[in-house]
């Protein structure tokens, strides 16, 4: 690690760097190291896109944030976390700074329709969606038991997983639950998408069901094109939907409360039209890729 962090104060040196922006916490070490070699003695700034859990305050710990001089989680929760577990007198600056995301090009009616026909839609059926790795801590058992509940009262709905399985022995369970509750009709794995930008626009709605996400970008990604959105209620999804306004919450975990939120959209049309709407309002004044650059540009400027 030396060589490589002297090296990389020589390039800081002869090129004048005033910033290291990183994201990777094991990069901390490398970039302090090469930052207390140098004679330009850059400032350093982490995005911070994992929670924060135990306190700080080791001397390997104390060295690292003392050398540090800002850091950007992506919510607030994240920016309590940083508050209470580095210490006072080491902690960087701190700057809340969302993830932002770019409007994807929007379907035509023509093109709606043909996506649907090559993924199998139902067209009588209300369609959910879920973008993400398959693995148990992103929520797809939650997904198939709630379409369950939906369908032993009568309603036609069913569920698309856009994702790899990251662990094959989960996908098997779900294979094989979906099939000893008689889903295979309605439960369908699609494997990763390159494009799922496309994939939301044909969704009646987007689930996201994870036991703690940090932030929660495929909600501000369906919201952009102006699909309705139901997210678990905990982690950064709490600062992304606000209930009933510009999406529908449930209890995190459980799968009757999400059943019910999922019936509220199947029932209530003009709720969904709504929410829809005013979640795509929101992605604009908040969530924009050009505004949250902006943002950090006005902030590096201040640091420096």
């Amino acid at each position: 690690m030396f060589n490589a962090a002297k090296k990389l104060a020589n390039i800081i040196d002869k090129e004048n760097v005033e910033v290291i922006h990183i994201h990777w916490t094991k990069d901390i070490p490398f970039v302090v190291l090469a930052k207390i070699l140098s004679k330009k003695k850059p400032k350093i700034v982490q995005t911070r896109n994992m929670t924060m859990t135990r306190f700080k305050d080791d001397f390997y710990h104390r060295l690292m944030y003392k050398n540090m001089d800002l850091l950007l989680p992506v919510t607030y929760q994240v920016k309590n976390q940083l508050k209470k577990f580095i210490p006072e007198d080491i902690c960087p600056k701190i700057e809340v700074l969302y993830m932002g995301s770019d409007k994807s090009k929007m379907l035509n009616i023509d093109e709606v329709y043909k996506l649907k026909e090559e993924l199998a839609f139902d067209n009588k059926s209300f369609n959910l969606g879920m973008v993400g790795r398959i693995n148990e801590a992103k929520g797809q058992h939650l997904l198939i038991k709630a379409v369950d509940i939906l369908a032993q009262q009568g309603m036609s709905v069913n569920a698309y997983f856009v994702g790899h399985a990251m662990e094959k022995s989960y996908l098997d369970i779900l294979n094989q639950d979906l099939k000893n509750r008689g889903l295979e009709n309605r439960i369908h794995f699609l494997g990763f998408m390159k494009n799922p930008h496309h994939f939301y626009q044909v969704c009646d709605a987007i689930v996201l069901a994870s036991k703690r996400e940090t932030f929660g970008l495929v909600l501000i990604e369906a919201m952009q094109v102006g699909t309705a959105v139901i997210g678990a209620n905990s982690g950064g999804v709490l600062e992304i939907v606000d209930d009933e306004k510009t999406g529908l919450l449930f209890e995190s975990e459980n799968c009757e409360s999400l059943a019910s939120s999922i019936e509220k959209l199947i029932n209530n049309k003009e709720l969904t039209l709504s929410i829809a709407k005013r979640g795509q309002d929101k992605c604009k004044e908040k969530f924009s890729n050009e505004l949250q650059f902006e943002k950090l540009k006005i902030i590096l400027k201040e640091l420096v």
